[in-house]
């Protein structure tokens, strides 16, 4: 979940309603990858996993070398040792630089791509901001088609986008949460208010809650327009029901080590299945 304060958070949530790949297509095994890139906002840098207000990429739960995440790539490199990583996610990222990142990926010939991308679109000042779902969808397509004509046989993995009402839920009690939530003006098209039961305030966290829920379809739909090369996490990350102990206690929003490491579980087993070179 991410960073430049206000939109700082870019965030803690994942894929929704997306359907699970086809158990045929995921029966076969794939080769292991050579590099492997992920790309996203704040959550896939591991920002405040380790540090104040900084990226952690060590504990990513994509990119990660951190033996308490045990991310992709760590699992991935016990298979083969000669498995390269890049980590081009950027906190305060929103779907709108998924194609700049996508083309450092190409360049570098990664042949695994994940991508978290989307909290941020929905996190923004007001909820009139939100990005709409056809510019959402618009720029997947656009940097999976630049991957396509790049690197034709990459394979691509969506981390859903987490369920931002949720954090809502566990949070809105928590004095200190609220505090942060308001000084860093984190997410305040669903946390601002966080203690108001007016209705106008509880469809509005529904509505934005919706708004995630259809980043997730779209990034799903996106996906299976890719093809067979395109696995989601079937709406794991936004269904997983995390807790204050999986958020990072200097902004309580982005996931902290333990939450890598449910990420990172929650979206590693519902990737492709790898055929181990030993």
């Amino acid at each position: 979940m991410i960073a430049r304060l206000g939109p700082a958070a870019a965030a803690l949530v994942v894929l929704s309603a997306s359907p699970p790949a086809p158990a045929a297509a995921a029966a076969v095994a794939q080769p292991v990858p050579e590099v492997m890139a992920a790309l996203g906002d704040s959550i896939s840098t591991g920002f405040n996993a380790c540090g104040f207000y900084v990226s952690c990429v060590a504990r990513s739960w994509s990119s990660g070398d951190n033996g308490e995440v045990s991310s992709h790539y760590l699992r991935l490199a016990e298979m083969s040792g000669t498995l390269q990583t890049q980590n081009y996610a950027v906190p305060g990222s929103t779907s709108a630089d998924l194609l700049g990142q996508m083309k450092k990926a190409v360049a570098a010939k990664a042949d695994y791509v994940t991508i978290l991308i989307g909290a941020l679109d929905a996190c923004v000042r007001t909820e009139q901001a939100m990005t709409p779902v056809q510019t959402y969808r618009r720029r997947l397509d656009t940097a999976l088609a630049e991957l396509r004509a790049g690197m034709p046989g990459a394979r691509v993995f969506f981390a859903s986008i987490p369920d931002v009402r949720r954090l809502w839920q566990i949070g809105r009690t928590h004095p200190l949460a609220r505090t942060f939530w308001s000084a860093g003006r984190i997410c305040q098209s669903l946390l601002v208010r966080p203690t108001s039961t007016r209705r106008a305030d509880t469809e509005r966290r529904s509505r934005v809650r919706a708004r995630v829920i259809a980043y997730n379809r779209a990034a799903a739909d996106a996906c299976a327009a890719f093809g067979p090369n395109c696995r989601t996490d079937g709406g794991a990350v936004f269904s997983y029901p995390f807790t204050l102990d999986h958020v990072s206690k200097w902004d309580y929003f982005h996931p902290n080590t333990a939450g890598q490491r449910i990420l990172a579980a929650q979206t590693y087993d519902r990737t492709f299945t790898w055929l181990d070179p030993r």
